[in-house]
C-alpha cells in the first residue's frame, strides 16, 4: 500500500521499468487527485507517461507541467471499467493508437492506493465490452438487436468493402417515428421484400446488409431486427447539438435523429472505422474498430460486501 510521495516513486518507477520490459507504447496512471508532477517527468525519462485522472484541479497542473492527460470521472466504478474508461478516451483524444500496448498503475485493492500493475493489449482489453455497456444506454431496443447491429457496424468499421472504408449509419427502434423524418434518397434496396428476408437474425441478410451500406443514406431497423428501410436521408433538425470538431453529415444526422426520437443510432466512420452510438442527440459510447470482432462479455462485477 502506498501512502508516501517515495514508496509511490518507487512504485512509478517499477511500472516503468515494467513497460521498458515488455515494449509497451505508454505508462497509465489512474490519480484520484495531486502528486509529483515533476518527479514523474524525470523519472518517466523517454517512457510516454498518460495521467488518468478525476481532479479537475490536478487535472490543469498535471497539463500545465507537460503531462499527456485525459479527465474521466472514476468514482465507484470497478477497477475494470476505470482502465477501460480511461484507455478509450486516451485514444479518442489521440494520445494511444488502437493497437497500443500498455503498462498500467492503479488502485487495485484499497482506495488511495497505487498498489497494482496490469499490462494491457488494447486489441484484448477494448475488444471485449461488456453487456452492461449497452444496458446503461436505457433504451427499449432490445438488447439482442442492439449488439447485432453493433457488431454489424463493427465489422463495416473493420472490413469496408472490397478493400475500400466504407461509412454507414444505421438507426435502430422507434422506427414508425424514424420514417416520419426520412425520405428515400433514390432507390430503396431493400423494398419489396418479405420481413423475413429482411431480418438482421439472418446471416445472409448481414451479408446483403454490408453490401447496400455503401450506398449513401441511413439503414433504418425495427426493434425486432428487421431492416425497415435503406438509402434513407434524414430530415431531422440538428438545432441545438454539439459533436466534436471533425465529425461530418453522418454523425449529425445520426445525432439529430437520436434527438427527435426514442431510436439509437450507429454511425460508422468512414475514415477511421470508429463506431459511435447516439442517443438523446449525443455520442454515448465510441467503439474502435479491432482487428478481431467483437466479443460481449456478460457483467460479472459484484461490489465487497460489509465488513
Amino acid at each position: 500500500m502506498v501512502r508516501s510521495n517515495e514508496e509511490f516513486l518507487t512504485m512509478f518507477g517499477e511500472v516503468v521499468r515494467l513497460a521498458q520490459s515488455v515494449g509497451a507504447d505508454a505508462v497509465l496512471l489512474l490519480l484520484e487527485d495531486h502528486t509529483d508532477w515533476e518527479s514523474i517527468k524525470a523519472q518517466a525519462e523517454k517512457t510516454k507517461v498518460i495521467v488518468a485522472i478525476e481532479s479537475a484541479d490536478a487535472l490543469v497542473k498535471a497539463i500545465d507541467s507537460g503531462l499527456a492527460c485525459v479527465f474521466v470521472e472514476m468514482r465507484e466504478m470497478p477497477v475494470y471499467d476505470k482502465i477501460s474508461q480511461a484507455l478509450l478516451k486516451a485514444i479518442s483524444d489521440e494520445q494511444l493508437a488502437p493497437g497500443s500496448r500498455v503498462a498500467a498503475l492503479y488502485s487495485g485493492f484499497e482506495a488511495g492506493s497505487l498498489d497494482s500493475m496490469s499490462v494491457v493489449d488494447l486489441d484484448d482489453h477494448l475488444g471485449r465490452l461488456t453487456v452492461r455497456d449497452l444496458q446503461q444506454l436505457g433504451t427499449r431496443v432490445p438488447l439482442d438487436t442492439l449488439q447485432t447491429v453493433v457488431n454489424l457496424a463493427l465489422e463495416v468499421g473493420r472490413e469496408g468493402r472490397e478493400g475500400k472504408p466504407v461509412g454507414t449509419l444505421f438507426v435502430v427502434g422507434d422506427s414508425v417515428k424514424v420514417r416520419k423524418t426520412c425520405h428515400v434518397t433514390g432507390f430503396d434496396p431493400v423494398k419489396g421484400y418479405s420481413r423475413k428476408e429482411r431480418n438482421l437474425k439472418s446471416s445472409r441478410v448481414r451479408e446483403g446488409i454490408k453490401e447496400i451500406a455503401q450506398m449513401d443514406g441511413a439503414i433504418i431497423v425495427a426493434a425486432d431486427g428487421t431492416v425497415e428501410a435503406a438509402a434513407q436521408y434524414i430530415d431531422a433538425p440538428a438545432t441545438d447539438i454539439t459533436l466534436s470538431k471533425g465529425l461530418g453529415a453522418r454523425h449529425w444526422a445520426a445525432a439529430a435523429i437520436s434527438r427527435a426520437t426514442k431510436a439509437v443510432a450507429v454511425a460508422v466512420s468512414e475514415s477511421s472505422g470508429t463506431v459511435r452510438i447516439f442517443q438523446n442527440g449525443e455520442v454515448v459510447l465510441r467503439i474502435e474498430p479491432f482487428r478481431r470482432p467483437m466479443k460481449w462479455k456478460d457483467y460479472e462485477h459484484e461490489p465487497p460486501g460489509e465488513q
